[in-house]
């Protein structure tokens, strides 16, 4: 299911030049934010919470899951190189569920890692707050990278839809509208931090139970799709 030679050229794909620096900027804004923070208010828990929860996992984890997710093969489909790595000797599925795993590994290595330092320098991780928060964006990941992977397959605008998504939906809607908050990856990812923080010291609008259904649930439909519609592609000279 895993194949090297994709996943080799998916990281160059994500890990080139310019893509990797727009990569850099939110994770550097994310510590920027919160060494300014510290010295200005503090080791505070509830400043911690709003920032790891407002910025870090409301809008950092999403954003650069579009950048992970739609970079590992949008760019491919709209230049039509994909023809090129369809005519080789590989399952389409597995193309798909190589380019998920490199997704997922480029979204936490520039989410996790950066949410972590960020926890333990707003309050030396009181609560468990650094390491729950650290968690939510590895889950988050996942979803996140699914998702927009599949965006990168079925649509040319990608890029557009996936920001509309994290910017509007995620951030907007899923924070402030109650009913818009069961079908969010961040409150999802949110039920989870709650789960490993201290007790109150994160809360979450969607239960663990129904958190955990979606967020397999999720991933595993917009893998399958994706697989799916990568299939459907045909190159010249196929039936």
């Amino acid at each position: 299911m895993y194949e090297p030679t994709v996943a080799r050229l998916t990281y160059r794909a994500l890990l080139g030049r310019r893509r990797a620096a727009i990569l850099f900027v939110l994770p550097a804004l994310l510590i920027v934010i919160s060494v300014a923070v510290r010295l200005l208010a503090g080791e505070d828990d509830s400043v911690a919470n709003g920032v790891l929860g407002g910025f870090a996992l409301a809008t950092m984890v999403p954003l650069i899951g579009v950048i992970a997710g739609t970079g590992a093969i949008g760019p491919e489909i709209d230049d039509g190189s994909i023809v090129y790595l369809l005519a080789k000797p590989v399952k389409r599925p597995t193309i798909i569920f190589t380019k998920l795993i490199v997704a997922i590994a480029v979204t936490m290595a520039f989410s996790a890692i950066p949410t972590f330092i960020a926890g333990f320098v707003l309050n030396g991780n009181g609560g468990q707050i650094a390491i729950a928060y650290t968690v939510a964006a590895l889950v988050a990941s996942i979803a996140y990278s699914a998702l927009f992977l599949l965006l990168g397959t079925v649509s040319r605008h990608a890029v557009v839809f996936g920001l509309v998504y994290a910017l509007v939906w995620e951030t907007l809607f899923g924070s402030l509208v109650p009913g818009a908050r069961t079908l969010s990856v961040q409150q999802w990812a949110l039920a989870v931090a709650e789960k490993v923080g201290a007790p109150g010291a994160i809360n979450s609008q969607v239960g663990l139970p129904m958190a955990v259904i979606l967020l397999v649930a999720v991933t595993g439909l917009a893998t399958w799709y994706a697989g799916q519609k990568l299939r459907s592609l045909t190159l010249a000279g196929e039936e």
